[in-house]
């Protein structure tokens, strides 16, 4: 990256993410942050409880069943990069289970003088005795691949490694991998992910591995899997062109691919005999019309011998959209989305083309169900985690047709009494009704004295729900705030339409909506300017930096996290490229509307925006640092109320332990306390 000033961009320099020149700018405004935050005992207080709260044993360690056990990886303050563990379902029915430790990360670090930070294990069904090992540095995307033996519990000698990179592994047989990795050059794609895979034998150079498909550099990603089910074993070769844009092949035993003939952008996926399209837009087929939103499923055999019978397993309303689904041995379970709160449906098929449909018994509530599928290959068994802004999470077992089984609950770490929750709807400047949730005092006073925090995303067709947040529950709520969410367009809310209501051109919607809520909460008395702050990260970053610099006159404070700033330059940034199909491509004509949200060029000498805390990470390979780096320097150099904090580690997440986590955590929420109080 360049490390001088030109005369464009003189802050192109700060770029240079380990350039030492940038990271003693870095450390100077870290120094003057943590003086003007870190310093107060009220900082001090915060950060322990939050502290507390990420290392507490009473959290609920969520499980992952891996032939006879069920695997946890647990982080606290004497483990702080986590144990990967284990136990039995008898064990962990308990409250208290006796665990027996896989891999102790920490220990592990200070063997190889490392900073390896968890990324998942890949482990060979259906004799689970053999894993593939994700393990990052210091939290970035980037990882290597190791493997291991989970009966010994040791590193394979000799066994698959893949270089630090992005990109993984993925078993075909216990002698074979799929690898799509970076290979040198030319083969990672313009976003800067694996565009090769290949299949790799054990005992062989990772350089001398078959080539299985090689993608273009345009393309985002590429990769191939295996399904290991017994009955229903399969090779695909998935490649991502961008964003909800992907191409499924099916791979035969002479290595041919054939593609599944269905619409790039629908999410495809096969479990055991069924084919399931998530649509994102609308598809005619022969004489049928299928709405954008819909779940069709058809037997996969079938599908690939010809036939186009779908069945459609959902169709969207006005008022609920699908927010995902899972298989059990014998059903298929949608999570459904009904104006932002949760509902589960179950399908059994009973016959060609008939599916018999019922709720999911126990999980009726008014905040977030989610389910989760325990052992799809043998069971009907379910987890599911029940949760709203004011109730701690509670964790069940459910098998399909019976009573839940109430398995742990999270302690309450904040106090909830007399406070309410409200579901209220504000009119975006096109009419468009926007749904957003308060959490406040019962009793406070309706005269705009509260500070209140705003927090969006709004992007890339995610959804937030009502859940159960401890560390806002403390670090804001608990000191007399009131917290909204804001289910702006661009999130995944209400399904596809709700997503792509606010992209490329568009994206302008998403800003007026969470403005619409801003002075929703205004009209409504909640809080008034002085008195509101705003918080998002990554895209919500760059909502943040719209809401800087496009509506200052509505916000007391921001606090803007791993931002998108640049978008003259995103593209050419770390994964940047990857997301032109959410924002466009700044080197065509679409710079002329990309140009109207992009932060860093809309800044105006002169101007008054509200007080800002830009929080960054040093070891973010997504969202690159040069981003917030840059605005702060503008916007310095403006006289604007501006500080900064970039953690040297953490990933795009901010933090890669739970010290870091409540650090940064306690820095967002004792600033906008300072100011918001003022």
């Amino acid at each position: 990256m360049p490390k001088t000033a030109n005369a464009a961009d003189p802050h192109l320099w700060l770029e240079g993410v380990t350039d030492e020149k940038a990271l003693d700018w870095v450390r100077e405004r870290n120094a003057k942050a943590e003086a003007e935050i870190a310093s107060t005992p009220e900082f001090q207080r915060l950060e322990a409880d939050l502290r507390a709260i990420l290392d507490s044993d009473a959290r609920i360690p969520g499980v992952k069943k891996i032939g006879n056990h069920y695997y946890n990886l647990w982080k606290d303050k004497k483990n702080p990069q986590g144990l990967w563990r284990r136990t039995t379902l008898e064990e962990y029915r308990k409250s208290e289970p006796r665990w027996e430790t896989v891999i102790d990360l920490d220990a592990l670090n200070i063997a190889e003088k490392e900073n390896w930070v968890w990324h998942g294990a890949e482990c060979l069904k259906p004799q689970y005795e053999r894993c593939l090992i994700s393990l990052s540095r210091g939290g970035a995307d980037a990882d290597v691949t190791r493997e291991f033996d989970l009966v010994a519990k040791t590193w394979v000698q000799d066994g698959f490694f893949r270089p630090e990179a992005k990109g993984g592994l993925q078993w075909i047989d216990a002698d074979t991998v799929y690898v799509y990795t970076d290979f040198g050059k030319g083969s990672m794609t313009d976003s800067g992910y694996p565009r090769i895979v290949k299949e790799w034998k054990r005992g062989t150079p990772m350089e001398t591995a078959k080539l299985v498909y090689e993608g273009k550099p345009g393309d985002l990603y590429i990769s191939a899997s295996r399904d290991l089910t017994p009955g229903f074993e399969r090779d695909f070769v998935s490649r991502t062109l961008a964003f909800y844009n992907d191409e499924l092949y099916l791979r035969g035993k002479d290595g041919k691919l054939t593609r599944i003939d269905v619409p790039n952008s629908a999410n495809k996926s096969v479990h055991n005999q069924w084919l399931a399209l998530e649509l994102r837009e609308a598809w005619k087929l022969k004489d049928r019309s299928y709405e954008a939103g819909s779940l069709l499923v058809i037997d996969f055999d079938k599908f690939m011998a010809g036939n186009r019978e779908f069945d459609v397993a959902f169709a969207p309303d006005e008022h609920t959209s699908l927010s995902g689904f899972d298989w059990t041995r014998q059903h298929l379970v949608l999570t459904l989305l009904n104006d932002v709160k949760s509902k589960i449906r179950v399908l059994t098929p009973i016959g060609e083309g008939a599916w018999r449909q019922s709720l999911l018994s126990g999980a009726q509530s008014v905040g977030t169900v989610e389910v989760a599928a325990v052992d799809p290959d043998q069971s009907n068994e379910l987890w599911m985690t029940t949760t709203d802004f004011l109730t701690p999470t509670t964790l069940s077992l459910i098998e399909v047709g019976k009573a839940p089984e109430k398995l742990k609950s999270m302690p309450a770490y904040f106090q909830t009494d007399g406070l309410i929750t409200e579901q209220q709807f504000a009119t975006s400047k096109d009419g468009t009704k926007v749904p957003y949730f308060i959490v406040r005092p019962k009793q406070m006073p309706l005269d705009g004295s509260t500070p209140t925090l705003l927090w969006g995303y709004g992007g890339f067709e995610v959804s937030y729900t009502s859940t159960y947040n401890a560390m806002a529950g403390r670090g804001w709520l608990q000191n007399g705030g009131v917290f909204v969410l804001a289910n702006i367009r661009g999130g995944g809310e209400y399904g596809p339409r709700w997503h792509q209501a606010a992209l490329k051109a568009k994206r302008h919607k998403a800003y007026e909506d969470f403005a619409a809520v801003a002075e929703d909460l205004f009209a409504r008395n909640i809080t008034s300017p002085a008195r509101l702050g705003a918080q998002g990260g990554s895209n919500g970053g760059l909502l943040m930096g719209n809401m800087i610099v496009q509506y200052p006159q509505l916000f007391g404070a921001v606090v803007c996290q791993v931002p998108l700033l640049d978008m003259k330059r995103y593209t050419k940034l770390l994964a940047g490229a990857s997301w032109m199909a959410e924002y466009g491509d700044p080197d065509t004509k679409d710079w002329e509307f990309i140009k109207t949200f992009s932060p860093y060029h809309l800044l105006k000498e002169g101007a008054e925006y509200p007080a800002v805390l830009f929080t960054t990470s040093t070891r973010d390979d997504r969202v690159h640092p040069g981003h917030a780096r840059k605005m702060m320097a503008k916007m310095e150099a403006m006289n604007a109320d501006v500080r900064y904090y970039e953690n040297i580690e953490g990933g795009h997440g901010g933090a890669a332990n739970n010290q870091q986590e409540a650090h940064m955590r306690a820095l967002a929420y004792t600033f906008l306390l300072q100011q918001l109080r003022k």
